[in-house]
């Protein structure tokens, strides 16, 4: 009679799969939990303890560690081996059905203590598991409920499990339990001190990842790339968020919306931050959310079609009913008043309605594939602490200009390199970045300004390496400019500065994007 054991925590169709074996003349072995519940139903099963000769030890922390399961487990299909088994009393066990506790849900609830989140790590199942998939030659391994009925389909088709499909269901088994113990090792990680990289004590030497494919996209980029989204959190939906309305999030969609809810997020005010190809085209603060999207709109209105909007507030209906006749692909906002929503559901059926309830902190890591590898890096959120603003001209800002520069500076962070922003009062009138050349930027985001130029300032992301981008912006009617400095021409610039009046601040802090 084959030999199946059974230790569960997921039970679903447990039973019926349970019953099934059964029927087939397979003998159950099951324990704590999963004993109770097949012999409530019913169901002859074996003790495990009765296998063992000893009973359940620490409130059945230890159960299934023993020889009598393991040998049966591990031992090969040859003479010698089940030789050896019957010589201490043991027989083979041919099928292991086994699910681990539930250890990236615990961890998941917010505010979860260490010790409620250890005692969710599992020893036995893992290793009950690994044990049958190495020896998946002679063992069935199952670590899924999903595989229940094809396992039966083949039993009761010829009857056994043939060595292709025992074989799936191994890679299953240490694609699961290898993704356990990354969810375990990063989170003991992320509470304790673990070898760092010399010279960056906030980057750690080796990087665990724990990701779940969550949703087949469409397509990547482009038609002919397939692609896909996967989360740090089992089962968390892209971006953390929830949507309620609209086709699925493309690939491209998830790409603008994350782009967009970082640099809304970097703003206390009302924001709203329209963003197209992974920069944005309009950013605007105020009173409330509806005179901002107003605008960050005009900030650029042609290249706002059919991007995506983020606010760092709830969407009411004012908001809604100031979108007009724009076309928008997502709208991003923490949360939507029932109306709004209802309004962007029924006269909005191509627009994706994304709730996002957490504010992006950039506490994650920044990570980026390259060939044969990754970039890591700690995730920019602003200037460090103790960064000072220098006025390197003979002219300060006036107090309107320096809270221009602070949100053209802010925002500038923001827009793909090279970059440049022209604002007023908080808000862009001018975008230009994800060029070359610092000097086009400068001019496409003067092009895009034209006569708002005028009494506006200029933030730059970095250097200028010439004074032609600040001349150019100084012909428009720029009068005041943010900029990092560091440039073996910073004198030059200075002086095209000083001839216009024009104020400029140096930060000595860079803020590339690529």
């Amino acid at each position: 009679m084959p030999r199946a054991l059974i230790s569960v925590y997921e039970k679903t169709g447990l039973l019926e799969f349970s019953a099934a074996l059964a029927e087939m003349g397979w003998e159950l072995v099951a324990s704590g939990g999963t004993e109770t519940l097949l012999r409530t139903a019913g169901l002859p099963v074996t003790p495990v303890q009765q296998l063992t000769s000893l009973p359940e030890m620490l409130g059945g922390r230890v159960k299934t560690l023993h020889p009598a399961i393991h040998a049966g487990i591990l031992a090969r299909d040859r003479a010698d081996d089940l030789a050896e088994l019957t010589q201490h009393g043991y027989a083979p066990i041919s099928m292991v059905v086994c699910n681990l506790y539930p250890f990236e849900d615990t961890i998941a609830q917010p505010g979860i203590a260490l010790q409620d989140a250890i005692e969710q790590i599992d020893i036995g199942g893992v290793t009950l598991l690994r044990a049958a998939a190495k020896n998946f030659l002679r063992v069935v391994p199952v670590c899924d409920p999903a595989d229940y009925s094809r396992v039966l389909a083949a039993l009761r088709a010829s009857g056994e499990v043939d060595i292709a499909t025992r074989r799936n269901l191994a890679v299953k088994v240490f694609a699961m339990t290898r993704d356990y113990d990354t969810a375990i090792n990063a989170f003991l990680a992320g509470d304790s001190m673990i070898p760092t990289i010399e010279g960056h004590e906030n980057l750690p030497e080796h990087l665990s990842l724990a990701v779940h494919a969550v949703e087949a996209l469409r397509y990547g980029e482009n038609p002919h790339q397939s692609a896909s989204y996967y989360s740090r959190q089992l089962g968390a939906a892209p971006l953390g968020g929830k949507q309620y309305s609209g086709k699925q999030l493309s690939y491209n969609n998830i790409l603008d919306v994350d782009a967009a809810w970082r640099a809304v997020g970097s703003f206390d005010d009302a924001t709203v931050v329209i963003v197209k190809h992974l920069t944005p085209c309009g950013v605007a603060s105020s009173i409330n959310i509806t005179e901002a999207f107003s605008l960050a709109l005009a900030s650029d209105p042609v290249s706002a079609f059919g991007g995506v909007i983020a606010v760092n507030r709830p969407v009411d209906d004012d908001f809604v009913a100031e979108l007009g006749s724009l076309f928008v692909e997502v709208i991003a906002a923490p949360d939507f008043t029932p109306s709004a929503r209802a309004t962007l559901t029924e006269k909005r059926q191509n627009c994706r309605v994304l709730q996002i309830p957490q504010r992006h902190d950039g506490t994650a890591f920044d990570i980026r594939s390259v060939h044969g590898g990754l970039l890591v890096q700690r995730y920019d959120t602003g200037d460090p602490d103790g960064t000072i603003f220098k006025t390197v001209t003979q002219r300060a800002p006036s107090p309107e200009e320096l809270t221009a520069l602070h949100f053209a500076w802010r925002t500038v962070q923001h827009v793909k390199s090279n970059a440049i922003v022209l604002a007023k009062m908080g808000y862009t009138v001018g975008i230009g970045g994800g060029l070359p050349s610092r000097v086009d930027a400068a001019e496409l985001a003067i092009k895009k300004a034209g006569d708002n130029a005028k009494g506006a300032v200029m933030a730059s992301d970095a250097f200028f390496p010439f004074p032609d981008g600040v001349e150019a912006a100084i012909k428009a009617g720029v009068t005041a400019i943010i900029q990092p400095g560091g440039s073996i021409r910073d004198a030059g610039v200075i002086e095209a500065a000083n001839k216009a009046d024009v104020a400029m601040i140096f930060t000595g802090v860079r803020h590339f994007r690529h």
